[in-house]
C-alpha cells in the first residue's frame, strides 16, 4: 500500500493540504520564491494561479522500465514549469501552456481512472508548482481507494521545505540532475544556484525514500530514481553529477543516463546545443558513471545517436 494511505487514515494528510495551500498566499513553493499571492490570482514565474492546468493523462510506456512494468506508468502531465530550459522537448506544455484548468476533483478522477486501468503508479510530471493542488486531489482520491505508489517526476529545482511537506506522501522521487555547472544552468535553464539547490533537494529525497526498491515483477515500489540528460559539448557536466551521486547519495542509486537529446525549442539558435548528441559523448557519460561506482544504470543502449 502506498505511503500516503497511512497519513490519510491518521488525518495528517489533511493537515499537509492546509499547510501547502497556505504557501500559495506568499508563494515560496519552489526556490524562485516569487512571493506572489496565487490565491488572489497573482502569477509568478510558473504562470499558474490557484488551480492546476493539466495537459494530458494516461498510461505511459516510454518511462523507465521499473515504472512501466507490464501495464504502464499512470502519467498526469501538468502544464508550465519553474524552469526555462532552452532545449525543452516538451516546450508546448512547459513553456507555451498547452492544457486546461483541472479542479481537484477532476485530478482525483484522473488518478483513480489510471489505477482502474491497471497502471503501476501515479506519475506526476512537472508537479513542483502545483503541489497544493495535487495534495488536495490526493486527499479525495485516497478516500475513494487510491492505493498505488505516487511518483514525483520533476526537474530537480526544488525547495527542501516543500519536499518536507511530501515526506510520507511520495513513494518514488524521480528528479532530474541537469547540471553541475552554475553558469550553464543560469544560461540554458534560467535559474540561479541550480547545482546547490538540486543537490540539497536530492539529498532530502533520498533521506525520505532511500534507494530504489523493485519487487519480484521488476516494478518500482519506493525509492529514488535519478535522471541525467547528457547534453552536447559537455554542457551538463556529467562528471560532477555522477561524483556527487556516488559520494553523497549512494552508489546503489538507480540512474538513468539519458541519450535522447536533440535540438528543440530555442536550442537551434544556440551553437553549443544546436546538434544532436553524438555516440562518443554518451559513451563517455556512461563510463564516467561506472568509474564512480554507479552500476544501476538505465538507458545505456541508445537507440539512435549521431555517429
Amino acid at each position: 500500500m502506498a505511503a500516503y494511505q497511512e497519513l490519510y487514515r491518521s488525518g495528517e494528510l489533511e493537515e499537509r493540504v492546509a499547510r501547502a495551500r497556505a504557501i500559495l498566499k506568499d508563494c515560496q513553493l519552489c526556490p524562485r520564491r516569487c512571493r506572489v499571492d496565487r490565491l488572489r490570482g497573482e502569477r509568478g514565474m510558473c504562470r499558474i494561479g490557484s488551480e492546476a492546468v493539466v495537459s494530458s493523462h494516461g498510461p505511459h510506456f516510454g518511462e523507465e522500465a521499473p515504472l512501466v512494468g507490464l501495464r504502464g506508468s499512470g502519467t498526469i502531465f501538468f502544464t508550465y514549469c519553474n524552469l526555462r530550459c532552452m532545449f525543452c522537448q516538451n516546450y508546448s506544455i512547459s513553456q507555451l501552456g498547452q492544457g486546461r484548468v483541472a479542479t481537484k476533483g477532476e485530478i482525483a478522477k484522473m488518478m483513480l481512472s489510471l489505477q482502474e486501468r491497471g497502471c503501476h503508479n501515479i506519475n506526476l510530471v512537472t508537479p513542483t508548482h502545483v503541489v497544493p493542488m495535487i495534495l488536495e486531489a490526493l486527499k479525495i482520491a485516497a478516500g475513494l481507494g487510491l492505493s498505488i505508489p505516487l511518483v514525483y517526476n520533476c526537474g530537480g529545482y526544488e525547495s527542501v521545505e516543500t519536499l518536507e511537506l511530501l515526506d510520507g506522501i511520495v513513494d518514488i522521487y524521480m528528479p532530474d540532475m541537469k547540471y553541475s555547472d552554475e553558469r550553464n544552468a543560469r544560461r540554458f535553464s534560467g535559474v540561479k544556484d541550480y547545482p546547490s539547490v538540486n543537490r540539497a533537494a536530492v539529498k532530502e529525497m533520498h533521506r525520505q525514500v532511500g534507494d530504489l526498491q523493485i519487487d519480484e515483477r521488476g516494478v518500482a515500489r519506493r525509492g529514488l530514481l535519478i535522471r541525467h540528460l547528457v547534453l552536447p559539448n559537455g554542457i551538463a557536466g556529467t562528471e560532477g553529477v555522477v561524483r556527487f551521486i556516488a559520494e553523497e547519495i549512494s552508489r546503489s542509486t538507480y540512474l538513468n543516463v539519458m541519450a535522447q537529446y536533440y535540438p528543440a525549442h530555442r536550442a537551434f539558435k544556440i551553437p553549443a546545443l544546436s546538434r544532436p548528441l553524438q555516440r562518443p559523448e554518451f559513451a563517455e557519460a556512461v563510463n564516467l558513471a561506472r568509474e564512480h561506482g554507479l552500476e544501476r544504470l538505465d538507458g545505456v543502449r541508445p537507440r539512435s545517436l549521431a555517429i
